[in-house]
């Protein structure tokens, strides 16, 4: 098993029971996090050495990372394992899984790499790399399946993370939010050239939104390390009046809220497991969006929507995306009691359908490449 990030080591180990259960005298060893160290994960190399992010960084580690994998490579050509699992981390996975493959060791991938969104691309090195993908998502089969690649579906822990049903009146009493006061979550994104591009959207749609009502107030929950710069600017933009900055909580925010603006990305499933009524919005330089617009593989980017194969909630992508108009799609959520209750069951129903014994599909998915135990 290899986990490169913090994701990677929680996915782990929440299987990694259900293994140990099936098969009393398994060994699990590669690259893991601390839970999964604490299950008894014999760990070669800690999964913070490949827990890097962005171009530079990446350049900076490249030499110790592909040392690891090198390393990591000629341990388990020289003692196969009877299966190989990566878990996310795709770029440093499925280089490995490709070589292991080839000297015929069975390999899995634990978390099916975004093809369904922008990395089309990566579908034939899915196939050459892997022999079955254990996803997330329901929607992901039936694409891989489509491509020859074997896949199956095991659901998301965020979704057992998350109650079915959010205590929205505590949510608001920790925020000092009165019960009847409108609030809207601004949730802009986690990375600096996303917030930098998307808050001022935001910001420009509130304003809008204050003059129709009177009153309303906004919460944006700050992604870890970018408080200095949505407080840059909040002093060189004009923010909403009612505005309150938090630290990370966005569970918090999105259960307390009447409804949401936010970029795309996983803080939109985020939100439609927390019953939170969106508007995604997202705007990129222009020839990212035209490399981007020619690999995407379905015609929606947000993922309630995928996931729904709906548009349930509105998405406003480039120049659809103006202030004008993402005020307008927000204030329909504050109007239409009747939509909200709608879209609330769709998204109870896609709850519980993203709610799976995702230990025990994968320990059984596992089972079918482990003869020697079975």
């Amino acid at each position: 098993m290899v986990a490169g990030e913090a994701s990677g080591d929680l996915l782990a180990s929440l299987v990694i029971p259900g293994l140990q259960s099936h098969w009393a005298d398994v060994a699990l060893q590669g690259i893991g996090g601390p839970k999964m160290k604490a299950l008894g994960f014999d760990a070669w190399w800690p999964q913070e050495k490949l827990a890097v992010r962005g171009y530079v960084e990446v350049l900076r580690h490249y030499r110790e990372i592909t040392g690891i994998r090198k390393s990591l490579l000629h341990r388990l050509l020289e003692n196969p394992p009877d299966v190989f699992v990566g878990v996310d981390a795709p770029d440093f996975n499925l280089e490995l899984a490709f070589a292991l493959k080839r000297r015929g060791i069975s390999t899995m991938q634990f978390v099916c790499p975004s093809v369904w969104a922008w990395r089309a691309e990566r579908l034939g090195k899915i196939r050459q790399s892997v022999d079955h993908v254990l996803c997330l998502f329901p929607f992901e089969p039936p694409l891989l399946q489509r491509h020859g690649i074997d896949a199956t579906y095991v659901g998301h822990p965020l979704a057992k993370s998350i109650p079915l049903s959010p205590d929205k009146a505590l949510a608001r009493e920790s925020l000092c939010v009165s019960p009847d006061q409108k609030l809207i979550a601004l949730l802009p994104g986690s990375r600096t050239s996303e917030i930098e591009h998307m808050t001022p959207l935001f910001f420009a749609a509130s304003k809008i939104l204050e003059k129709q009502y009177p009153g309303v107030s906004f919460v944006l929950p700050v992604a870890p390390g970018q408080m200095q710069l949505v407080q840059s600017l909040q002093l060189r933009l004009t923010p909403p009046r009612s505005l309150m900055l938090l630290e990370g909580q966005s569970h918090t925010a999105l259960a307390a809220a009447d409804a949401t603006m936010v970029a795309s990305g996983t803080a939109t499933l985020e939100a439609a497991l927390l019953k939170c009524p969106m508007v995604i919005a997202y705007h990129m330089p222009w020839l990212s969006w035209q490399i981007i617009r020619r690999k995407r593989l379905q015609p929606w980017v947000g993922l309630p929507n995928i996931l729904c194969q709906d548009f349930i909630v509105p998405e406003l992508l480039q120049e659809q995306a103006t202030p004008y108009a993402l005020a307008k799609a927000t204030s329909e959520w504050l109007d239409n009691l009747q939509l909200v209750d709608k879209v609330k069951l769709r998204f109870t129903d896609l709850h519980k359908l993203l709610m799976q014994d995702t230990s025990g599909l994968v320990t059984a998915a596992v089972g079918k490449f482990m003869p020697s135990h079975a």
